[in-house]
């Protein structure tokens, strides 16, 4: 079958992992065997900047209290335990059914859902998000997701997912906690887990999740037992220049294979 996307590069625990399928499916059951070793960036920290919400949504004082954050997160976990961990997608909630990284993703979900059979996370929002929810499905297997209020994209002014059953999905009113549950759905805690991290092509929040991920991995914080797949998806060269990015901190020194 021919899927018609290529992988960039996936870092799985302390090293990095090349592998191009740009013409034929992945045979992903042996997802964690069939990957070309390639040497680790060790990236240098980073300072953080802080983002406002806009207070007419987000209510500031909602943030004044550590516990309302603690809580969510628990529901967060609560859900991935009854749901089960699997195979978490990140990627733009700008590109509707009619871009071709649309019906890209949708395929995708659908391949690693039949092959893996395994939960299906999301962000829960629309744009490839939704595609590999809806490949899911198809595949006939279950999916999760943390949605987060007012998404850019389709779904800008409702809190519910259009389609999903509530039970299975959390609507976050703290990106911390999202981002807490995102993990988490990824993390092996035994061997028979099959969990990756698949990175779609993405803006600013794409990013974002995933260069977290990529630094928890790094600083091994996850992953450093068993091994969690970080897969880049380079539909359309998408992500060529960020590796050229990379590839040019290496040479300028702010990071360093090894």
């Amino acid at each position: 079958m021919q899927m018609g996307f290529s992988m960039a590069g996936a870092f799985v625990g302390s090293h990095f992992f090349f592998r191009d399928f740009h013409h034929s499916s992945p045979n992903l059951p042996s997802l964690y065997h069939s990957f070309k070793l390639l040497p680790v960036f060790k990236f240098k920290p980073r300072q953080r900047r802080i983002a406002c919400c806009k207070p007419e949504f987000y209510q500031f004082e909602e943030r004044t209290s550590p516990n309302q954050v603690k809580e969510e997160i628990k529901q967060c976990y609560e859900l991935i335990h009854r749901l089960g961990r699997g195979v978490v997608y990140l990627g733009s909630s700008r590109m509707g059914p009619t871009h071709p990284h649309y019906l890209q993703a949708l395929e995708l979900g659908r391949e690693i859902a039949s092959l893996l059979d395994c939960t299906s996370w999301t962000g829960a929002g629309p744009g490839l998000m939704d595609a590999a929810i809806k490949g899911a499905l198809q595949a006939g297997k279950p999916v999760g997701g943390f949605k987060i209020g007012k998404e850019a994209g389709d779904w800008t002014s409702s809190n519910h997912h259009p389609y999903l059953p509530s039970e299975t999905y959390l609507t976050c009113r703290f990106f911390s906690a999202r981002k807490h549950g995102l993990v988490d759905a990824a993390v092996r805690n035994k061997k028979s887990d099959r969990t990756a991290v698949v990175a779609l092509p993405g803006g600013i929040g794409t990013l974002d999740e995933v260069f977290e991920i990529l630094a928890l991995i790094q600083l091994e914080r996850i992953g450093s037992e068993l091994p969690v797949p970080v897969l880049l998806m380079n539909y359309g060269s998408f992500y060529s220049k960020l590796l050229d990015f990379l590839d040019a901190c290496e040479d300028w020194g702010n990071c360093r294979q090894g």
